[in-house]
């Protein structure tokens, strides 16, 4: 295959607006600073972002390329198929769950990060141990979807995936370290609109496309493969429940939510994005499950990529690509190119921002340098989004090994990091030793399930726990096991060292941490756990 001249052409050029929206808003958002400090300007966009820009940024955030290939491809897998592409009503739940109970309390005191409450509770140190799951998560958001970006132009571009993801995040990286919340936002609204006409112009082509039976008849009928709309087994179901609840309940716990919340002017306005953004990231879910059914119902040997099938070939996580480059017309197909770019940017600047947020405000400015002025706060910012930036694109040429290690540490931060937020935010009284054993002991857990695809054999075999080909898969709902556990190890931890130092049941030079805060002849003289306050 020859090098795609008009594709790469038309790539420059979408990078390039790109590019120049997002240094126009970053000077727009040096004419707001003289309105709110430019830390605050960089991380929430000065807490006055246009209501429909911060809808468009939120949805974008939620609709990456993680997102629209992988919807497809479980379309498209003969073992999955519709039943199971959870992501869009999940993701829809999470925002409605979110906008309910997680807005009002994070903007009633005017948070800026995540983090915040955390450490306000908890302390600074054991908030910066609870700021390790999300950095490493973000990092590895950042390093899968370029991968599957840098895979994708090497199937429609024939360009090698390692160009793809240097530009790419090179542009990501220099357009949100020069106007922060307020690029990634503006440059989010054209990446959006560009998702939803290109793939929505690929979708009749590739339904109309010779090679293609009715996706109707190929839905619940055995055609080329097993029918598209799928099923879930008896033993299956425990799984199915635990996928679901992590997608939920475990998008919640994550800055980039958080940051466009707290980024609206108004704590009505912040519910309506919350909730119409999760609308908006189910519609475009659709074209992805149209392009999935396509593939499911496509006889590959009428087409020029031949036999054997990507599923065969082990392509199946490229199947979005694959259809628009083998079923669409050349000039259609490089549209939705531009689609999964826009996507793969839309969530690459997001948690980009994300990481480098939480490091410059929670760590450097709370616990490395409280002197810190914010001039210097703000070029912390920078100066981290430049070295997480370039070592998410060192490990996107890992992208199969990046993917599983991103999805571990997601479900990390759900296990860890969601219960640590319930309990600071509804739960009245826990405390830092509460919240340290339950990050140790959840931690613990979850490791010992294990994990096949980083070769970690499980310790610990919950009830349905089968060999499969040679690898342990646990099919009991272990992620949410683990993560009511970890909630409740704070709970009842946070309780009972109070209870015992109250009653004087362990002597009160112990409580290095304080949380007995009545009136006594005892005072340490230092307050170990909030060291940096």
């Amino acid at each position: 295959m020859a090098l795609n001249i008009p594709g790469l052409v038309t790539l420059i050029v979408f990078y390039a607006i790109t590019l120049a929206i997002g240094i126009w808003a970053s000077w727009k958002s040096k004419k707001e600073q003289k309105n709110g400090k430019p830390s605050e300007m960089a991380i929430v966009g000065g807490r006055n972002m246009n209501f429909f820009i911060g809808l468009f940024t939120a949805t974008a955030t939620w609709v990456g390329g993680a997102y629209i290939n992988g919807t497809a491809e479980t379309i498209y897998l003969p073992t999955r198929g519709l039943i199971w592409v959870q992501a869009p009503i999940g993701f829809t739940l999470s925002l409605l769950i979110g906008g309910i109970f997680f807005v009002n309390p994070m903007r009633s005191k005017n948070y800026l990060t995540m983090m915040d409450p955390l450490q306000e509770t908890y302390g600074n140190k054991i908030g910066s141990l609870l700021f390790i799951p999300p950095l490493i998560a973000d990092i590895f958001w950042f390093a899968a979807i370029l991968g599957s970006l840098g895979a994708t132009m090497r199937v429609i571009l024939d360009i090698g995936s390692y160009l793809a993801i240097i530009i790419s995040a090179c542009i990501v990286m220099l357009y949100t370290l020069l106007g922060g919340l307020y690029s990634v936002a503006y440059t989010d609204v054209i990446q959006l609109i560009f998702i939803t006409l290109s793939l929505w112009i690929c979708v009749p082509f590739a339904l109309l496309n010779s090679a293609t039976e009715n996706i109707y008849y190929t839905a619940v009928q055995e055609f080329y493969q097993a029918p598209w709309i799928g099923k879930v087994q008896t033993g299956y179901l425990g799984r199915w429940l635990d996928d679901f609840l992590y997608l939920v309940l475990g998008s919640i716990p994550w800055q980039t939510y958080f940051q466009r919340i707290l980024s609206a002017a108004s704590l009505r306005q912040a519910r309506l994005i919350s909730y119409l953004s999760g609308l908006g990231s189910f519609l475009m879910a659709i074209p992805s499950v149209l392009i999935g059914a396509v593939a499911a119902s496509t006889d590959w040997n009428q087409t020029s990529y031949g036999l054997p099938t990507p599923l065969e070939r082990g392509e199946s996580a490229m199947i979005l690509p694959l259809v628009l480059h083998y079923l669409c017309p050349t000039y259609i197909s490089i549209g939705g190119l531009g689609a999964i770019a826009a996507a793969v940017m839309s969530s690459a600047d997001s948690a980009l921002l994300s990481a480098s947020s939480m490091f410059a405000h929670n760590i450097y400015r709370k616990i490395l340098r409280q002197e810190a002025t914010e001039r210097e706060v703000v070029w912390m910012m920078r100066v981290s989004m430049v070295v997480f930036g370039t070592a998410a694109a060192g490990l996107a040429f890992l992208s199969n090994s990046v993917y599983d290690l991103w999805f571990l540490s997601g479900e990390l931060v759900y296990a860890l990091l969601f219960p640590q937020l319930c309990c600071v935010l509804f739960i009245p009284n826990t405390n830092t030793y509460g919240s340290a054993a339950g990050f140790f002991f959840g931690f613990l857990l979850r490791l010992l399930a294990g994990e096949p695809s980083l070769n970690i054999p499980p310790v610990i075999h919950y009830p349905g726990c089968s060999l499969v080909d040679g690898v342990y898969v646990q099919l009991f709902p272990f992620k949410t096991f683990t993560m009511l556990l970890t909630l409740g190890t704070i709970v009842a931890i946070s309780y009972l060292v109070a209870f015992l130092f109250k009653r004087n049941l362990l002597p009160r030079r112990w409580d290095v941490c304080r949380v007995v805060k009545e009136n006594s002849a005892f005072n340490p003289p230092h307050n170990l756990c909030q060291i940096g306050m």
